[in-house]
């Protein structure tokens, strides 16, 4: 399939023959002249007529402080591509990871974030970043809960303060239209853990909605950040339907995690597969459809596609 035809279908919905294929269909919308899901996306959310966002993760140089290294080709392009998709997804979230700097190096930081900010601005929607390891220290172990980096202050400067978040763990609330139902994505800071975050998550997913999206930088096998094993712990104690996260330079979602896809091919260099972006699409039964769809063909990755129920059951 060619790629003006792909990104034309990839939130159509897929051949519905039986129910297992209307299971794993994308998304039927019903976009607006301009290709647009109605709904207006604010700072901490909005409503939408279905629930449908795209994901990039791990956008970064392959060396410390390599500025012109930067994947700008690379990101620039999967921004392109997400605004060309009809319809176009009304937000995109990221899991993390936008520079390679030395931690007390502003400039550099400042830098790289600038090369992101202007690859993003390829994409007309709203963004929502989570932080990484890099936007601390660079090391996995590294807590900015308890310390403030040059890395750190210029991702909230470049990428929270635009969208008015004072600290990098947050909630965006999305509802349906026509009040069919409701969703968080709940942005944990794994590299900036503290207690005052540790309350704030365990009374965020103590409020019901419908869908539930945990978006964290490191999976849950990577213990050495500090919020990641906690924020499991509070995670267990709640329904949630996906945890997504990056770190690892690749893309997968595996059956020892099945409530955990991992979204790490944004830019950095791979350790597998290739580069791109994912898609969450509430499909007509309401299970939530994730694709990957590759940054250069536009085609959607067959193998990785699969649909989970609200409560995270896969379908």
């Amino acid at each position: 399939m060619g790629r003006l035809a792909v990104v034309a279908l990839v939130a159509a919905t897929a051949s519905c023959a039986d129910s297992s294929s209307h299971r794993a269909g994308a998304v039927a919308s019903s976009p607006d002249v301009t290709g647009r899901l109605p709904g207006p996306i604010g700072n901490d959310g909005g409503r939408l007529a279905r629930l449908f966002f795209a994901c990039v993760g791990d956008t970064r140089p392959p060396t410390e402080d390599a500025t012109d290294a930067y994947p700008t080709g690379v990101i620039s392009r999967i921004y392109a591509d997400i605004e060309g998709l009809s319809p176009r997804p009304p937000l995109v979230i990221s899991t993390g990871d936008y520079l390679f700097a030395s931690s007390e190096r502003g400039d550099v930081a400042a830098a790289q974030l600038d090369l992101y900010v202007q690859a993003r601005a390829q994409y007309s929607g709203m963004f929502f970043a989570g932080m990484g390891n890099h936007e601390c220290t660079g090391a996995t172990l590294s807590n900015c809960g308890t310390r403030v980096t040059a890395n750190y202050s210029e991702f909230m400067l470049r990428l929270l303060a635009p969208i008015e978040k004072a600290v990098p763990y947050y909630v965006v609330r999305l509802d349906s239209l026509d009040g069919s139902w409701t969703a968080k994505i709940v942005f944990v800071a794994a590299n900036a853990w503290s207690s005052a975050q540790e309350r704030w998550l365990e009374a965020t997913l103590s409020v019901s909605t419908t869908y539930t999206f945990v978006v964290r930088h490191e999976p849950a096998s990577d213990s050495e950040a500090p919020g990641v094993e906690p924020s499991e712990t509070i995670m267990a104690r709640h329904p949630y339907t996906l945890a997504i996260v990056g770190h690892d330079h690749t893309y997968g979602h595996y059956p020892d995690s099945p409530r955990e896809v991992l979204i790490g091919n944004g830019g950095a260099p791979l350790t597998s597969k290739n580069f791109g972006f994912g898609l969450f699409a509430q499909g007509p039964d309401g299970a939530i459809v994730v694709d990957m769809v590759d940054w250069q063909s536009g085609e959607r990755d067959a193998a990785f596609r699969f649909a989970v129920a609200p409560d995270g059951t896969l379908l």
